[in-house]
């Protein structure tokens, strides 16, 4: 168990797990066994660690889910 803590710490850390950006970028890890991950300015929240299935189906749901969320939203607004 602190193996895979050391692990997912080192890989965190790793600057090459992670593309640049504004906002702490997109990380992607393989050895890393959590999904979600503190993003790289920690106060900014959390993101996925897109080399692991859930990270991909997580922002699969999101990419589908909040436009569902909004039509569904704006056709009971426009029913009543």
């Amino acid at each position: 168990m602190k193996d895979q803590k050391l692990i997912n710490k080192n890989e965190w850390e790793n600057p090459a797990n992670w593309t640049s950006g504004k906002w702490g970028g997109i990380y992607f890890s393989h050895e890393d066994s959590r999904t979600w991950v503190p993003k790289r300015i920690v106060k900014m929240g959390w993101t996925l660690n897109l080399a692991k299935p859930a990270g991909l189906f997580w922002l699969i749901g999101f990419l589908v889910g909040i436009p569902l969320l909004i039509v569904l939203a704006a056709a009971i607004f426009i029913c009543q």
